[in-house]
Formats: structure tokens, C-alpha cells, sequence
């Protein structure tokens, strides 16, 4: 790290606040005091670091944290919030794929590909209601799709470099 204070210094103050406010037993800050907010703190770190410092690397973790903290704050408590979990952690990554290539020009592909897998995983049901996928037999490529992302997987690990 070029720039080795900022992250530090997001983690104490945001660790302090979190156990000052923790031992003053403040009854409006109890639902924080969750590891959640922990998760918070440390992304927010991550993206002080990234973007203050101009560490992009950083940005990518940095939403992940924070989104996936954020996640399991606001699930159950909105009503808007969507309740499924993997398509929202995935749609999270996504987010922090697009916001690193904004900075580095490097993952687009991966931005895209996340997208598109919260996509299907968010909206399975009107997907399937939209294209009859349960009555004309692709029920059947729908129940092996994981296994198509395997496969993908593995040819993307075994190809050679040109």
C-alpha cells in the first residue's frame, strides 16, 4: 500500500465509534451493534483506501464488505429489500466489478457475467414466467445450469494464454 494510513485510520475511528457507542448502551444504536456493521466498517476502509489512495485493487473488496454488511442489515427490515440473499451478494460483487473497472479498465467480463447470473437468480420466477420455461421442456437446462457453470469454469481455468 502506497498510502498506508488511511485504511488504518477508517479502522480505528470506525471500531472506537462502534465500542464507544456499544458501552454508552444507547438504545437507538442497539441494532447496529452487529457484526454486520462490522463488515461495514472494514469495506468502508477498503474503499477509503481505494479510491483517497488511488489503490483501485481496493475497491473490489471494499463494496463487497460494505454491500454484504449493508445486505444483512436492511434484509428483513424493508419491505422493499429483496430477500434473496445469493442473488443480492452476487448482484453486490457485480456492482464492485463495475466500480473497479470504472477506475482500472480491468473486469468488465466478470461485471457482466456476476450481472447476469443476479439477474436469473433475482428474477427466476418471472424469467420462467416470461419465456414458459417450465412448460415447453427446458425445465430440464434450467435444473442443469450449475453444472453448465462448471464446465464454463473449468474451460476458462484450462485455456491457454495467447
Amino acid at each position: 500500500m502506497k498510502n498506508q494510513r488511511i485504511f488504518p485510520g477508517i479502522i480505528l475511528i470506525g471500531f472506537g465509534a462502534y465500542f464507544l457507542l456499544q458501552q454508552t448502551g444507547i438504545s437507538l444504536f442497539q441494532a447496529f451493534f452487529t457484526w454486520p456493521t462490522l463488515l461495514i466498517i472494514v469495506g468502508i476502509a477498503f474503499l477509503g483506501q481505494g479510491y483517497s489512495a488511488r489503490e483501485y485493487e481496493a475497491i473490489l473488496p471494499g463494496v463487497i464488505m460494505s454491500g454484504f454488511g449493508l445486505h444483512f442489515h436492511l434484509s428483513g427490515h424493508l419491505p422493499f429489500w429483496p430477500t434473496n440473499t445469493i442473488g443480492m451478494l452476487i448482484l453486490i460483487i457485480s456492482i464492485g466489478f463495475f466500480l473497479r473497472f470504472q477506475k482500472t479498465n480491468n473486469g468488465l467480463f466478470q461485471a457482466f457475467l456476476f450481472l447476469i447470473l443476479a439477474v436469473l437468480l433475482l428474477f427466476y420466477d418471472r424469467i420462467a414466467g416470461y419465456f414458459g420455461l417450465l412448460q415447453n421442456g427446458m425445465n430440464f437446462i434450467w435444473k442443469f445450469w450449475p453444472a453448465l457453470l462448471i464446465v464454463i469454469g473449468i474451460y476458462f481455468l484450462l485455456k491457454k494464454k495467447k
